[in-house]
């Protein structure tokens, strides 16, 4: 099955795995990455430039396809996991039996 298109059948659900990272947004003060920052330095890894410190949220959930799977975690992020006003976010859904995963349109995060 295609599970970026098809629909399971009526009642049928697939789980899928969802990561979501939450940053702060640019511009937004981070402290926590600050004082990660300093112990890096402290402890001698004087090559690193910057720290944003964030959220790994690993989540499971049952739906029919990746466009419903994808909609409901739009609306999580939005309701509840991060705060749309200081935090930017980054969504990857695949099926639980496998690997890597599409992640959600939207607020994703900017490449490293």
């Amino acid at each position: 099955m295609d599970h970026d298109t098809e629909a399971t059948a009526p009642g049928v659900s697939i789980r899928w795995i969802a990561e979501v990272v939450v940053l702060p947004k640019v511009g937004v003060n981070d402290p926590e990455g600050e004082a990660i920052l300093g112990g890096l330095r402290g402890l001698g890894h004087e090559l690193v430039q910057h720290v944003r410190a964030g959220r790994l949220m690993r989540v499971t959930l049952a739906a029919p396809s990746l466009a419903a799977a994808q909609a409901d975690l739009e609306l999580m992020c939005e309701r509840l996991l991060a705060n749309p006003v200081i935090e930017r976010y980054q969504v990857r859904v695949h099926p639980e039996n496998e690997e890597g995963g599409q992640p959600v349109p939207g607020r994703e995060l900017p490449p490293a």
